[in-house]
């Protein structure tokens, strides 16, 4: 029996899936030319043409001089989304917080928000802050529903990809058999991607921060826990279970404390924020926040000081096992302990050196964050621009 013929593909349906095409290759791009867009796609230069015609007619793409691309000429003219093509969300629910911002289609912030809150008993009253919060903001920059591609949700700790929970009942137990994505999907009518917080920290950094230009990068973060995020080649790097860059549960010491997760001396026992502070209550100075011995220790207060520089040179060690293991070309530390800069990215990056026994290890460029409090949120934005396998036919079906 002969099988029947495949429909014929109209000029129509083609002209669509390559205008999807480029689309989707610039949004995965910090920029391109028109030959590069040609050389990439494989299709001619008077079709590339063409449909670039129509994206900029159709306001979704922009085509703009590069300075940064100039090599002793006139600088070539480089193609991205056109920003407000567009429009995404980020939330980042921390132990203490909740950020959300709207962003548009370059990551430029288009509205904010901020509650210190403790979401670790409340995980319905937060998901109904959030809610409130984008409806508020999505008003506050103008953003229709229509212009809302998605949004990207952090948590703390590692999540199962294949179900949205957080895989971990150690850090927010009450939160254990809570979908927090399909719960958010459902209240915000759009799709939500959820990721461990310290990956949307590096997946930032990465575009827009300290980590540009690197080609392997372990985001570091050090909060109220310690966790790392890794970015390959401009794409997350989650592991074959998605819990990869836990090195907040990697063992220092096996006679150190006890951790939350059963082991002994693991560093985020002895560098994460509650360790440092338990440190400073045992000197007799009881402090409330990660903050309050940020601020004693730029004051000069010596004991604030030598936890920080304890802290950094653990991260060190931590830090050179994992460029051993990785061959990272750059290290950014970030977090709310990490805002203490040289002050513990110092003795981390003399520790980190000391104990690499690669020669790339022994020069690893290690460095400050770049994006502060907004890396996790911007990071979630940052998902639902990159993450998706296609982005191109939501965004023709908005102009």
């Amino acid at each position: 029996m002969t099988s029947a013929a495949p429909p014929a593909v109209r000029p129509s349906d083609a002209r669509t899936a390559n205008l999807s095409r480029v689309l989707d290759l610039l949004r995965l791009s910090d920029g391109l030319t028109r030959a590069e867009v040609s050389a990439r796609t494989g299709l001619s230069r008077s079709t590339v043409s063409s449909l670039l015609t129509e994206l900029l007619d159709r306001a979704l793409v922009q085509e703009a001089p590069d300075p940064t691309r100039a090599a002793g000429g006139r600088p070539p003219a480089v193609l991205r989304l056109e920003p407000s093509a567009g429009a995404a969300l980020g939330i980042d629910i921390g132990n203490t917080h909740v950020r959300v911002v709207v962003a548009d289609l370059g990551l430029g912030l288009l509205a904010e928000d901020l509650q210190r809150v403790d979401v670790t008993e409340r995980p319905r009253e937060t998901l109904e802050m959030v809610e409130a919060t984008v409806a508020r903001l999505l008003v506050q920059a103008g953003v229709g529903p229509g212009d809302l591609l998605g949004a990207g949700l952090g948590l703390p700790g590692p999540v199962d990809r294949a179900t949205g929970r957080l895989g971990s009942a150690t850090i927010l137990p009450a939160w254990v058999g809570l979908a927090p994505a399909a719960e958010l999907s459902a209240r915000l009518g759009c799709d939500v991607l959820v990721e461990n917080d310290a990956n949307l920290g590096a997946l930032a950094e990465s575009l827009h921060g300290a980590g540009r230009g690197s080609r392997v990068l372990a985001y570091v973060k050090v909060a109220t826990g310690v966790g790392a995020g890794l970015v390959v080649d401009g794409r997350l790097f989650r592991g074959a279970s998605g819990t990869a860059g836990e090195i907040g549960h990697t063992t220092l010491s096996n006679a150190g404390p006890v951790c939350r997760c059963g082991n002994r001396g693991c560093l985020e026992q002895l560098a994460g924020a509650p360790a440092l502070l338990a440190q400073m209550a045992e000197a007799g100075v009881e402090l409330e926040s990660a903050a309050a011995l940020l601020r004693l220790a730029q004051d000069g207060h010596a004991g604030a000081r030598r936890v920080l520089a304890d802290a950094g040179a653990h991260l060190g060690v931590a830090v050179a096992n994992l460029v051993t293991l990785l061959d990272a070309d750059r290290v950014v530390i970030g977090g709310e302990v990490g805002r203490a800069e040289e002050l513990l990215v110092g003795p981390l990056r003399y520790a980190a050196r000391s104990a690499a026994v690669t020669t790339a290890g022994s020069s690893i460029d290690i460095v400050g964050a770049q994006l502060g409090e907004r890396a996790e949120a911007l990071g979630g934005a940052a998902l639902v621009l990159r993450e998706p396998v296609a982005l191109g036919p939501a965004l023709l079906a908005r102009r």
